[in-house]
């Protein structure tokens, strides 16, 4: 036990500095981070769900197109008017979907259905994170400004702290016992708080955003949060497992690492440009 917990708190703070070092280090140094964890999640997320015999996603093609949607996202972003860089990206989908004419499994439909879903699911959520990066400064030209980004797994980590420390003292009421047995109605309430703290501190170092602002932010990030949670909670109970991987000793893959970040940061996104009407 206190092995584990060794391991688990060794793991967090090499991962903590080692994303936080990133975006902080530059744009070449978030985009490479972050193109390598979509590639590693997709990676991971069709290692399970062709374990299952039922599936046998197309793992490579799914990789290639979620790599290159991240990095077309970045591109963008500084590039505002080359759209014409997603077309590449559309034949990747095209090339998911055609080969399995040619494949012969089994069980095409599910293979089209997981390979689609790593798209929407993964490849989609982290390309997002781009959009938070970029922003047109005062010149008009392009800028990387990782506060944003960083805002969201600041949420998320607080939230997470928080909701364990608070339902570890109070929890009573489960929150969704059919999905995850362990997380309570209080223990989210408390989760909750803390962020909207940390949105309070963000508003004073960060004034770009008003007070009301960030906490809407923070609030985004944590009812979508938990939602991303509970969704990867119920992926893993239908392919009958505990942890997504074991690539991050003490602390599972990289679903369990980033699962509320995949419902979190699209959310952000939509919460952002609603308040920029």
């Amino acid at each position: 036990m206190k092995n584990n917990f060794i391991q688990r708190a060794i793991t967090g703070v090499l991962f903590v500095a080692v994303l936080v070092g990133c975006m902080l280090g530059g744009p070449i140094p978030f985009t490479l981070l972050f193109a390598g964890i979509t590639a590693l999640t997709i990676h991971e997320f069709g290692t399970l769900v062709n374990r299952t015999g039922q599936v046998q996603m197309n793992r490579p093609i799914a990789i290639l197109a979620g790599v290159f949607l991240f990095l077309s996202f970045g591109y963008t972003g500084l590039m505002p008017e080359q759209n014409s860089i997603f077309i590449p990206y559309l034949f990747l989908l095209l090339y998911l979907l055609i080969s399995e004419l040619y494949r012969k499994k089994k069980n095409p439909v599910q293979n089209w259905a997981y390979g689609l879903m790593s798209q929407v699911y993964i490849a989609l959520a982290f390309s997002l994170l781009n959009v938070l990066a970029y922003h047109t400064g005062g010149t008009g030209e392009p800028q990387y400004n990782p506060v944003l980004p960083l805002s969201i797994f600041i949420f998320t980590w607080v939230n997470d702290t928080g909701a364990y420390c608070t339902g570890m003292l109070f929890g009573k009421h489960r929150l969704f016992e059919r999905i995850s047995p362990k997380k309570s109605w209080e223990g989210s309430v408390g989760g909750a708080v803390f962020s909207l703290l940390a949105a309070a501190a963000m508003s004073r170092f960060f004034p770009f955003l008003s007070l009301p602002q960030w906490m809407g932010l923070g609030l985004t990030v944590v009812v979508f949060g938990t939602w991303g949670d509970l969704t990867e909670s119920l992926l893993k109970r239908t392919l009958g497992i505990k942890d997504s991987g074991n690539i991050l000793p003490g602390h599972g893959g990289m679903l369990d690492r980033f699962d509320s970040t995949l419902m979190a940061v699209p959310a952000a996104v939509m919460y952002l440009y609603v308040i920029s009407l």
